[in-house]
């Protein structure tokens, strides 16, 4: 079944890309573009988020020794075809998702995207290759611990969230590394890594039909050499969203590598599964955060000097997002810098943004989302990461208009609903102890 979703092209009128649903399950979505690259990205709708405990950092481990080899292709000669074409690879995991990406000249897009297909379906993960991985994995945990903006966000998610898999790291503790089997990964793959859970997104300097066409030879021959099929049990199944924070949940910790203090406050809102309800949260993440002019910037850093850093972020997951308020600081301004922005943020629930500052941060949050996908690669991660996310691609298409239609009174609302001054999460770090609530 192939369909044009040109219908919600209305608000970027040079996206029309054409989605196709394979018998297997696969979902392929194409779209030509005048630049001479061709991007295709696979995005597998696994991360640590389903991961128990008892193997937390696998989604992230599998990640890496998808590129260890398979039956047709040795260890690191993936890696040489691509880079003797001149195409680049490449793959993140998140807590929701994995993905896998090659760039190529539209002349090698037919000869290189079939490899892709089999190292991400035909992952061998040998023994010795484990083990030699295993080292590479706790090295960069070892790495993320000693950072202290991770270590920071860390914390912060913990707070954020009691039982929602969100709270754990992705890519797992060391303890937990340093236990896993090759045969739990080889059973994780052939559980997660189905066809009706990768969705294929090519775009670039081809037709559509030549794109659909490479994109579903290539990964039907890859699959039919795969030793792992089976049937895809369904993900996050037994969590629900967490309620708002009834009060002010608090947690300080103390770290002496810091120079500053970090503060970060924390309110738990709506993820995937309620889309539309996290565009406003996007326009007030900008109005108190992003650039000079936000009103935390202006207020906290240009005008008093209260803070050296500071941004707002809505972050959304598949299950469930979170406002989040990071501030770098002298220790002596936490408790005015936190009292200043609840003030904030009751400003916004008790007066409407007015209409200049609305239409500023409307039209800023909708071009950064347009002037991020004018490349192969941004065009497929924008396609790849809400089909994958959300199962439908027109948020992809639709989201600036659905951004500037909002208005003030969607605005305060939405601070109403999700953003209490009076109940969310707070971490504070600072380099030594010494209470201050």
């Amino acid at each position: 079944m192939t369909s044009s979703l040109l219908e919600f092209s209305v608000a970027l009128p040079l996206n029309a890309p054409t989605i196709h649903h394979q018998p297997n399950g696969l979902t392929i979505i194409a779209e030509q573009i005048p630049v001479e690259a061709v991007n295709l990205s696979l995005w597998v709708n696994v991360g640590s988020a389903v991961e128990s405990d008892a193997i937390n950092g696998m989604a992230h481990f599998l990640e890496h020794m998808v590129f260890k080899g398979t039956e047709k292709l040795q260890s690191g000669e993936f890696e040489r075809r691509i880079e003797e074409r001149g195409a680049v690879t490449n793959a993140a995991t998140s807590q929701d998702y994995t993905h896998y990406y090659i760039t190529t000249a539209p002349g090698d897009f037919a000869h290189l995207a079939p490899l892709l297909f089999d190292i991400v379906l035909n992952a061998c993960i040998p023994d010795d290759a484990f083990e030699r991985e295993r080292l590479v994995v706790l090295e960069e945990i070892r790495r993320s611990e000693d950072n202290p903006r991770r270590r920071t966000y860390y914390r912060a998610m913990e707070t954020a969230f009691e039982v929602l898999p969100y709270r754990r790291p992705i890519l797992g503790p060391a303890s937990v590394i340093e236990q896993l089997k090759p045969q739990q990964m080889r059973d994780f793959h052939a559980r997660y890594y189905q066809p009706q859970s990768i969705t294929a997104v090519a775009v670039g300097n081809l037709p559509v039909e030549k794109l659909i066409a490479i994109v579903a030879e290539g990964f039907s021959e890859a699959y039919s050499h795969s030793h792992q099929k089976s049937t895809l049990i369904s993900q996050n199944s037994d969590f629900a969203e967490e309620p708002p924070f009834k009060e002010i949940v608090y947690r300080e910790y103390i770290d002496e590598s810091l120079q500053q203090a970090r503060l970060v406050m924390v309110w738990r809102v709506p993820g995937m599964k309620r889309l539309r309800e996290t565009y406003a949260l996007d326009v007030l993440a900008s109005i108190l955060g992003h650039g000079r002019t936000s009103r935390l910037v202006q207020d906290l850093r240009e005008e008093r000097g209260l803070v050296s850093q500071i941004s707002v972020s809505n972050m959304t997951h598949r299950l469930q997002g979170t406002f989040y308020i990071s501030a770098q600081l002298p220790e002596e301004n936490i408790v005015l810098v936190r009292e200043a922005i609840t003030e904030h943020i009751r400003k916004l629930q008790e007066e409407l943004v007015n209409e200049s500052e609305k239409n500023r941060v409307s039209t800023q949050v909708a071009n950064r989302f347009v002037f991020g996908n004018e490349t192969p690669s941004e065009r497929a991660g924008l396609y790849g990461y809400y089909q994958s996310m959300s199962g439908d691609l027109a948020p992809a298409l639709n989201y600036p208009a659905l951004i500037q239609a909002l208005d003030a009174k969607d605005l305060q609302r939405a601070a109403q609903q999700y953003l209490s001054p009076d109940a969310f999460g707070i971490v504070v770090v600072r380099s030594r102890s010494r209470s201050l609530c």
